[in-house]
């Protein structure tokens, strides 16, 4: 009997098993652990039941993460929208919230597939670095709370000026206590558990700290928090016809592009952060933008919560060792399973300690090493991380980038227009004894660099300065051969002067070489 070849998705799944299936593997559950409290948060600080938060991630993993764009990013509900859902929800009750994140991921859908998603390859690495540092900075604060059992306040400065109130009320709650012990002690073990190279090889340290920490829960009986979920099937409720008539409203449209614009360039700076963190295949963003929307489109049809790009689970992912897509897609599947099929099993898992492998992976998002190294050599760089990530911290992810990428633009236009002036006396020699004469003598001056409106200000001012340190009668020629470029503005600044300022009988051209740019 003849054999049968191999088909080429076997050959895949054959290549898979033998390659990456034990690395995906181990990656996708430590993204689960990592994606289940931001699941269960977000939904609950947006006002909506927690299951429409496992609703979008199992969306996520499953559905986005089996479409080409990004290899290794997980996408689920994401801290930054929070305040958005909430007043929408407010607004035009929580049956609306399914038609506002379907339109919203039809116009990804169409951004991605008319080639927007490239333009935000244009991503400046300090911008980068201050998105990560201040999602790290804004995670941390938000994980204290619930490494105490308590309540996080909605807004990143609210959640640090409140820091002092919970120390307090810490102090004076033994199980207050009690779940920050739980917590400081998977942070511990995250910290020590890859100093033992056995472990660490066998299991990820976020996994090893979650199941010690609810194995000392159980055997100990101690009274923390856990993991709630009931009701997910239930929690699904697709929009009514009549909820898609609201779209007629100016304010809905509105909130349809705030949740369109804020998800997409959450989604694609993650990308770019993503790849800087891993040497595998670069995000195409195009095809990202179209399976964002995609996701967004189905979630919305479930009555979900949108989705975008997590950078906190992607890192995580990536940091866990995974090699392909196939984690993100498993991460979904184990929140789908245990969801569903085995609800009392997420009820064993503390949240303090959930919380714990929260506020190490925010640490870990806080470029402290790289921050004095830049500070020394690249001060504007560091200034722009530094601004990124405070702005993200009093405002939000989208604000706070937008800010970031501002100062970003502004500071590469200071530095492109520098420019100098350099002078040099050319004189005439008159008389049998060859002496100078003053009164024949020209004064060179020529422009480098680049000139544009950001430096015409001091260039003036040099250029005045030199004119009145010549003696009375000596021509000014200005040559502006060496510039690279001089704008419109600098130009006529330039012309004017040199024309105040040229010999005043013969001599050289007053105004040698202006750009055609001008």
């Amino acid at each position: 009997m003849q054999k049968i070849p191999p088909t080429p998705i076997r050959k895949v799944w054959s290549s898979w098993f033998r390659t990456d299936a034990r690395a995906d593997l181990t990656s996708s559950l430590v993204v689960f652990l990592v994606a289940l409290p931001l699941c269960v948060g977000v939904a609950v600080a947006s006002g909506v039941p927690a299951e429409l938060g496992l609703v979008t991630g199992i969306v996520g993993g499953l559905l986005t993460g089996l479409l080409p764009g990004s290899s290794l990013q997980v996408s689920g509900p994401a801290a930054g929208l929070t305040v958005l859902v909430y007043e929408a929800v407010r607004e035009y009750g929580l049956g609306a919230l399914g038609v506002l994140v379907l339109v919203a991921g039809l116009l990804q859908m169409t951004m991605g597939a008319l080639g927007i998603g490239r333009w935000f390859r244009a991503i400046s690495v300090a911008v980068v670095h201050g998105m990560l540092a201040g999602i790290g900075l804004v995670l941390i604060a938000g994980q204290l709370y619930a490494l105490a059992d308590a309540k996080a306040p909605a807004g990143g400065l609210e959640k640090i000026g409140s820091l002092p109130g919970l120390v307090a009320d810490t102090v004076g709650s033994s199980s207050a206590l009690t779940a920050v012990a739980v917590g400081a002690g998977t942070v511990a073990v995250l910290v020590l558990w890859p100093r033992w190279p056995r472990g660490a090889r066998a299991l990820p340290a976020p996994l090893a700290a979650v199941a010690l920490a609810t194995a000392a829960v159980a055997v100990l009986d101690l009274p923390v928090a856990r993991v709630e979920v009931h009701g997910l099937l239930a929690s699904v409720q697709p929009p009514g016809a009549g909820e898609f008539a609201r779209l007629a409203d100016v304010g809905v449209l509105g909130t349809v592009l705030a949740f369109t614009l804020i998800a997409s360039a959450e989604s694609l700076f993650s990308a770019a952060a993503v790849d800087r963190l891993h040497d595998g295949p670069r995000t195409e963003y195009d095809k990202e933008l179209i399976a964002q929307g995609a996701g967004n489109a189905v979630c919305g049809v479930l009555g979900a919560l949108p989705m975008t790009a997590v950078i906190v689970r992607s890192s995580a992912n990536v940091r866990a060792g995974a090699r392909t897509k196939m984690s993100r897609v498993l991460h979904g599947a184990w929140l789908l399973i245990f969801a569903v099929l085995f609800p009392a099993a997420l009820g064993v898992i503390p949240l303090a300690a959930l919380a714990g492998v929260l506020v190490h992976a925010g640490w870990k998002l806080i470029p402290l090493r790289e921050l004095g190294p830049l500070w020394r050599q690249h001060r504007g760089e560091a200034v722009v991380l530094m601004v990124t990530a405070v702005a993200i911290v009093t405002t939000n992810m989208f604000e706070g980038v937008i800010i970031g990428l501002l100062m970003a633009v502004a500071k590469a236009a200071w530095e492109t227009s520098h420019v100098r002036v350099e002078s040099t006396v050319e004189t005439t020699r008159v008389g049998d004894g060859g002496t100078a004469a003053d009164d024949g003598s020209t004064v060179r001056v020529r422009v480098l660099g680049s000139a544009n409106f950001l430096r015409l200000p001091k260039l003036l001012d040099e250029l005045e300065a030199l004119a009145h340190s010549l003696p009375r009668g000596r021509g000014v020629e200005l040559d502006l051969s060496g510039l690279r470029h001089v704008d419109h503005a600098c130009g006529v600044a330039l012309e004017g002067w040199a024309e105040r300022h040229a010999p005043s009988t013969g001599g050289p051209s007053a105004l040698k070489a202006l750009p055609s740019e001008a």
